[in-house]
């Protein structure tokens, strides 16, 4: 079994796979890393599983050594780190390739290897962005957004009478209260936004068919009335993960 870890801003997503496909994933808090939590979640997870490898991609450069001395203390295994320089399954055509988030290469490897080239990842994280693959297999950048949370949550702490609000499902338009007009915003509003950049990238690319796979928290909620995405995967990142594991040595 190979121990996944994909560190993001607010969750820490876990993933026990095989040579085939991930059997086991969990979420935990991403801040438990800095509280000394962390450790006793994994090993939880992972409980009794035989381990062969571990492998990570982070962008909390400040958890990134405590995940590499835990799975050393706790299974006595060096973990593999996902970067520019280790990325396997895809290409990489971008100026400063250093630079780019290690969740977004996952994605790239696995939007790669199971949709073909061109193709794109739409990831609602606490970040909202797309990642594009070209007709070549390269990575070669994307786009990013706020994130459906950070933009309302940021409208109640910068103002007095905006309330915190849970992000669903809104059928109506015009807004009759406070909430509804802050979901109608971030829900329909940020349709619209990856609605009107997928037509761009579809341009850009010379792709009508287009495949997009959407993944991330509101993937599933933000994908049920955009038919421009061609499936939702939510357990997309650790999919690249296993693959980049599996294609290490190839």
């Amino acid at each position: 079994m190979i121990l996944l870890l994909d560190v993001g801003n607010t969750h820490t997503h876990l993933g026990l796979a095989n040579n085939r496909r991930i059997v086991k994933q969990r979420n935990i808090s991403t801040e438990s890393w800095s509280n000394n939590q962390a450790g006793m979640f994994v090993t939880k997870f992972v409980a009794k599983a035989a381990l062969d490898g571990a492998m990570v991609c982070s962008v909390v450069p400040g958890a990134t050594p405590r995940v590499r001395h835990l799975v050393k203390a706790a299974w006595s295994l060096e973990c593999m780190e996902l970067t520019a320089r280790t990325v396997v399954g895809v290409g990489i055509n971008y100026p400063n390739p250093s630079t780019i988030g290690a969740d977004r290469l996952a994605n790239a490897i696995a939007v790669k290897h199971h949709f073909g080239a061109p193709a794109v990842v739409v990831d609602f994280g606490t970040a909202v962005t797309f990642d594009v693959v070209d007709r070549s297999g390269n990575y070669v950048g994307g786009i990013i957004a706020p994130g459906l949370s950070a933009m309302t949550d940021y409208l109640h702490e910068k103002t007095a009478l905006l309330p915190k609000i849970k992000i669903r499902e809104i059928r109506t338009i015009i807004g009759k209260n406070t909430k509804e007009a802050m979901l109608i915003g971030a829900v329909h509003g940020y349709r619209g936004l990856i609605r009107e950049l997928l037509a761009e990238l579809r341009q850009t690319l010379k792709c009508p068919r287009l495949p997009v796979v959407a993944t991330g928290g509101y993937a599933k909620l933000m994908a049920s009335k955009l038919p421009e995405i061609t499936v939702v995967k939510p357990l997309l990142t650790l999919e690249g993960l296993r693959l980049a594991w599996g294609g290490r040595d190839a």
